[in-house]
C-alpha cells in the first residue's frame, strides 16, 4: 500500500505535493477506485496519497452568471442526485449518478474520480459528454481547460499528466426546453457495472427535435457519439418509425467487445433496444419514471457538505492518528498504511465491522464517517485523523439497544449474523434521515448490503418495525 498519506488544507498545497511526488503520488477524493487498484496491484509504485477531502467548498454545485454549471472535485454521485439544478435541468446526469453502486459508494465516489478512472462502462461519463462538459486541470505549471470529448485516449487512458489535479467540471446549463435521460443495462438492479449504457439529450422545438445528442457507454474503447442517429433525429417528430430508425443508427456507432458481462452481439442489440426505449420514454414524457422524489442518501438529515476545518498533516509510520470513535477520543501510532476497515478491527479492536468482500460490494463494513454512511474497506485509515466515526458498537446508548437492533431481535432477522452489522448501520442512518420511510426507501437503503441467509424478508420486516417504533415514540 502507500507509505505517506498527506492530508492537505488547500488546492495549492495539493498541487505542490503532487508536483513533488511525481508518478509516486495520487490524489485521494473518494478513493473508491484507487483503493481497489492499490489492493489488486493495478497501480504500482504509488507511495504517496494526497487527500483533498478535508478542504471545505470543493463539494458544491453552482450555476455562475454565465449560465454554466460548475462542480468541484469533491462532488459525489449523491451530491448530483440531490442537486435541484441537476435533477431539473440535467436529469440524465442525476439518473446516471443514481445508478452508481449503492448509497455508501455514492457518498464517497466522486464524479471527478469516475471521469479520471476512464472506464468506458463508467456511468457519469456519457451524460457529462452529452452535456458538453469541460474539465479544468491544474499543475505546478499552470491550468488548462480540456473538453471531455478530448480527454480520453483509450480504455482507462486520458491525456491527464501525473502532476495534474482535476479542480472543476463545468457544462452549460441546458435550456429549459431540453429533456434528457440515461439508460443503464446491467445484470442486476444495484451494485452492477454497465453492460451498456447511454445518455440522450433532446432539444425540442414544439413537437419536433431541434437537436439530439446520444452518447454510448461500454460500446467502444471510449464513450462515443451516435452521430448518425443524432443527425437523423434533427427536425423530426418522435414517431414510432423515427424512433426505430434512430435506434438502428445508434446501433451502427457501437464497437462493443465480448467479456464476462455480455457478448458483443448482445451489447450491440441492447444498444438498439435501449435507445428505442429511451426515445419512446422521452416522446411520452415518462423519462423520470422510477426515479425517486426523495432519494435515500444515508447521510442523515440535510445535504452533507464538508464544513472544515481543513487539515494539513502528513501521516506515515509512527505518526499519530487522532480520531473519535463511538464518542471516545483515541490516538493510534499504528495502522497508517491500512484501510479504515482493517484499522478499526486490528488497531482499534472493534471487530463488529466485518470484512466480507474488501471491495465495496457487500456492505458488511458499513460505518459512519463524519455522519455519513460509507464502506470502511474503501476508505484509507489516515482519513480517520480528526474525523468522527461510529461503528456498530456505538449504536446502543447507555445500555439501550438502537431501535433497529431491537427490531432485528424481535423479527428474527439475524441468521449467521455476519452481514448484520452493515444492515444495522444502514438502517439506523436511514431512520435518522427519514422519519417515515416507505418500503421502497427501506429497499434502497440496503442495496449496498448483501445477505446470504435470510432472503431479506426478515430484514425488511425488522426495518419496518423499527421505523414504526421511531415514528410512534419520536418528537
Amino acid at each position: 500500500m502507500w507509505q505517506r498519506y498527506h492530508l492537505v488544507s488547500s488546492l495549492d498545497e495539493a498541487v505542490e505535493a503532487l508536483g513533488r511526488s511525481g508518478r509516486a503520488g495520487r490524489i485521494v477524493a473518494g478513493a473508491t477506485d484507487l483503493i481497489l487498484e492499490l489492493e489488486r496491484g493495478v497501480r504500482k509504485g504509488i507511495t504517496t496519497l494526497i487527500d483533498i477531502t478535508t478542504i471545505p467548498g470543493l463539494d458544491t454545485i453552482a450555476v455562475d452568471d454565465r449560465g454554466w454549471v460548475r462542480m468541484g472535485p469533491l462532488v459525489t454521485h449523491n451530491h448530483c442526485v440531490a442537486s435541484p439544478v441537476i435533477r431539473e435541468r440535467a436529469f440524465c446526469l442525476a439518473r446516471a449518478c443514481w445508478e452508481v453502486g449503492a448509497p455508501q459508494i455514492r457518498n464517497r465516489g466522486t464524479i471527478a474520480g469516475n471521469l479520471i478512472t476512464a472506464s468506458p462502462a463508467n456511468d457519469s461519463i456519457p451524460p457529462l459528454m452529452a452535456l458538453g462538459a469541460q474539465l479544468r486541470l491544474r499543475s505546478p505549471k499552470g491550468e488548462r481547460v480540456v473538453r471531455l470529448e478530448e480527454f480520453y485516449t483509450g480504455v482507462r487512458k486520458t491525456l491527464m499528466r501525473d502532476d495534474e489535479l482535476l479542480t472543476e467540471i463545468a457544462f452549460p446549463l441546458p435550456p429549459a426546453n431540453d429533456r434528457s435521460t440515461f439508460v443503464k443495462h446491467a445484470l442486476r438492479r444495484a451494485q452492477a457495472i454497465s453492460v451498456v449504457d447511454l445518455a440522450l439529450l433532446l432539444e425540442f422545438d414544439g413537437r419536433r427535435v431541434a437537436r439530439a445528442v446520444i452518447t454510448l457507454g461500454a460500446a467502444a474503447p471510449t464513450i462515443v457519439h451516435a452521430t448518425g442517429a443524432e443527425d437523423y433525429l434533427a427536425g423530426k417528430e418522435l414517431t414510432d418509425d423515427v424512433i426505430q430508425e434512430a435506434a438502428r443508427r445508434a446501433q451502427s456507432a457501437a464497437r462493443p467487445i465480448d467479456d464476462v458481462r455480455g457478448s458483443a452481439e448482445y451489447r450491440n442489440e441492447m444498444i438498439r433496444v435501449d435507445t428505442a426505449r429511451a426515445l419512446q420514454a422521452l416522446a411520452e414524457g415518462r423519462e423520470r419514471n422510477g426515479f425517486p422524489e426523495a432519494p435515500v442518501m444515508l447521510w442523515g438529515p440535510g445535504e452533507w457538505h464538508r464544513a472544515g476545518p481543513a487539515q494539513s498533516r502528513i501521516v506515515e509510520a509512527g505518526t499519530t492518528i487522532a480520531t473519535t470513535i463511538n464518542g471516545r477520543r483515541l490516538e493510534f501510532r499504528t495502522g497508517q498504511e491500512k484501510t479504515l476497515l482493517r484499522f478499526l478491527r486490528e488497531d482499534a479492536g472493534l471487530i463488529g465491522t466485518k470484512e466480507g468482500c474488501a471491495e465495496g460490494e457487500c456492505g458488511a463494513c458499513t460505518v459512519f464517517l463524519d455522519g455519513m454512511a460509507v464502506m470502511a474497506c474503501m476508505v484509507p485509515a489516515p482519513r480517520a485523523h480528526g474525523a468522527e466515526i461510529v461503528t456498530v458498537e456505538g449504536l446502543a446508548r447507555d445500555g439501550v439497544l438502537h431501535p433497529v437492533q431491537q427490531a432485528f431481535i424481535e423479527e428474527g432477522a439475524v441468521q449467521c449474523g455476519y452481514c448484520t452489522p452493515g444492515f444495522l448501520m444502514s438502517g439506523a442512518k436511514l431512520l435518522a434521515e427519514k422519519r417515515l420511510p416507505t418500503v421502497l426507501d427501506l429497499q434502497q437503503a440496503i442495496t449496498g448490503n448483501l445477505c446470504r441467509c435470510t432472503g431479506y424478508y426478515k430484514i425488511l420486516a425488522a426495518l419496518e418495525r423499527a421505523a414504526a417504533f421511531e415514528a410512534a415514540t419520536g418528537p
